[in-house]
């Protein structure tokens, strides 16, 4: 089971509180995990990643293991803290401004 935590505006969407708990099959990779978010919380689908390209937007970040995920190809493996459940995968909403 791999934990991932969502910013509250994305947890709001969704209408979870706290971490949300997925299960992913084969590879756990980001782009798996991506997509077992957005199987079970189809609202997501487009909040995190454009509808086509499966592109990360612009204003949306991954980190795990105090590791920056986000510029990382969606074939990328997670961490084996995440993986096991340790860990959780963190998506964040960046900020922007001056």
């Amino acid at each position: 089971m791999i934990r991932v935590t969502l910013p509250p505006h994305l947890r709001t969407l969704a209408r979870v509180d706290g971490e949300v708990v997925l299960d992913v099959t084969g590879a756990v990779t980001l782009g798996a995990v991506l997509d077992a978010l957005e199987s079970d919380y189809p609202v997501l689908r487009g909040a995190i990643r454009d509808h086509n390209t499966k592109r990360r937007r612009a204003f949306v970040r991954f980190f795990a293991c105090e590791e920056d995920l986000s510029h990382q190809p969606p074939d990328t493996p997670l961490p084996t803290a995440v993986v096991s459940g340790t860990e959780p995968l963190l998506v964040v909403g960046a900020m922007a401004g001056g």
